[in-house]
């Protein structure tokens, strides 16, 4: 969060281009040091129960906060400098909040014994495994490839719709940036309210039946304009289709599965390697999207699809029949007893 603070004020008083680059990467390390960790947290607080349920929620937010900083931008869009130093230091301003309301947070009963028991060489999963080379060996290795293909896979995608969709959209299928933008705000709802049924369903056995109408929805609507040679209504159905399949089956499936599969000591490890991946996928893609537009929009979007589907398939193939739960292993180690001493000698050494 300091960090974040500290990139976002640059961005804004900033006047050089070292100090822009300077305040570009602390904000991008921070907040990708920092996602792995807060969900790992959150699931960790969590029961069987209402653990995906947290989780969907904390992706609705981001959504949700998606959305926020579009109107804040649409508000102060015209104001040159000034408009852009309030869309940096309103993200600070969260980050500053967030951070004071952290900090009293404890730090789970499951990872105060795990790193206990790691500290006295005490050999239990949680404790032995806790290296990066655990996550590519033994039964964590499926799960940890699989993640990897199918973020960085429907992630690419993503990705490219977001930097090149109003090019295609005004280039291509041949309406306006404004016609386009008002889609986009007309879908968002039904984008939400995706989330919503995904944070229904998720801790029950309905999750694997809407993840597959998710990724059909997801690869559909990709290969919808290709289909109809990029009408405005199957442009249309594209931006529809792939919003609610992503609630179904995206990045919110995605953070739960990471949650599920690992251990304590290795779960905020494995996600962000994951997210990494895919963040570094969607960069080296960037640098030849331009070329796939130039032979043709048909053969982009086709990639598109064809990469889609290959990611949301191997999804399914790992995490198709019983559910993954390392919680589950872990709780059968933790007593009652032991939560309550953890938890009380954290409490006292803070004091």
């Amino acid at each position: 969060m300091a960090m974040i603070i500290i990139g976002t004020t640059l961005l804004a008083l900033g006047s050089t281009f070292h100090l822009l680059l300077i305040g570009t990467l602390l904000v991008g390390l921070a907040t990708g040091a920092d996602l792995p960790v807060s969900l790992a947290t959150i699931s960790e607080a969590a029961t069987d129960k209402n653990r995906g349920k947290i989780i969907a929620l904390s992706n609705l937010l981001w959504t949700i906060g998606i959305g926020m900083t579009m109107a804040i931008a649409a508000v102060v869009g015209e104001w040159g400098r000034s408009g852009a130093q309030i869309m940096y230091l309103h993200v600070g301003l969260v980050a500053a909040i967030l951070l004071i309301l952290r900090w009293s947070i404890p730090e789970s009963p499951l990872w105060l014994v795990a790193r206990d028991e790691l500290r006295r060489g005490v050999t239990t999963v949680r404790a032995q495994k806790s290296s990066y080379k655990d996550l590519l060996q033994g039964k964590y290795l499926w799960p940890f490839v699989a993640l990897c293909i199918f973020y960085a896979f429907t992630n690419l995608a993503a990705n490219t719709g977001g930097q090149f969709g109003t090019y295609v959209a005004v280039n291509v299928v041949g309406i306006s940036v404004g016609t386009n933008s008002l889609w986009n705000l007309l879908i968002m709802p039904v984008g939400m309210a995706s989330g919503i049924l995904f944070m229904r369903i998720v801790d029950t056995p309905k999750r694997m039946p809407f993840y597959i109408l998710g990724a059909v929805l997801l690869t559909g609507g990709y290969a919808l304009p290709m289909i109809f040679n990029f009408s405005p209504a199957s442009w249309f159905c594209c931006m529809l289709f792939t919003n609610m399949g992503s609630g179904l089956a995206f990045e919110g499936i995605m953070k739960v599965w990471s949650q599920e599969s690992f251990p304590t000591m290795l779960r905020s490890t494995a996600q962000g390697v994951i997210v990494a991946v895919a963040r570094l996928s969607c960069g080296l893609l960037a640098f030849v999207t331009p070329v796939l537009l130039d032979a043709g929009p048909m053969v982009l979007y086709a990639t598109l699809s064809s990469i889609v589907g290959v990611g949301v398939f191997i999804g399914w193939l790992c995490f198709r029949g019983k559910q993954r739960n390392e919680f589950n292993d872990e709780a059968e180690m933790l007593s009652p007893d032991v939560r309550n001493s953890e938890m009380n000698k954290h409490l006292a050494g803070e004091n």
